[in-house]
């Protein structure tokens, strides 16, 4: 298996609301007013990385938090950090 690397950072745009629903949240691009929708993990990743977007760190505090192991959390976040970027939600630091 490849050993996924997370970006170093990541940046939230300054283009985007969010709004936690219980433990949901909403994401919304203001340049293409587009609304997205995060789980509550996908939330948590979000809230986590809006404090200063250091990727490690939040892979470390959710280990600590979700009982899953390194390799799937690192995957999903990967994945939903990607699909972000895309979206131009965030900007990927490297």
């Amino acid at each position: 298996m490849t050993h996924l690397n997370l970006p170093k950072k990541v940046k939230i745009s300054d283009n985007v609301l969010f709004q936690q629903i219980n433990n949901e949240c909403v994401l919304l691009d203001m340049d293409s007013e587009q609304y997205f929708g995060l789980n509550d993990v996908g939330a948590r990743i979000w809230q986590i990385l809006s404090e200063d977007g250091d990727t490690e760190k939040a892979l470390s505090q959710l280990l600590a938090e979700y009982e899953t192991d390194e390799i799937t959390l690192r995957s999903d976040m990967v994945n939903l950090l990607t699909e972000l970027g895309n979206e131009k939600l965030i900007i990927i630091e490297n």
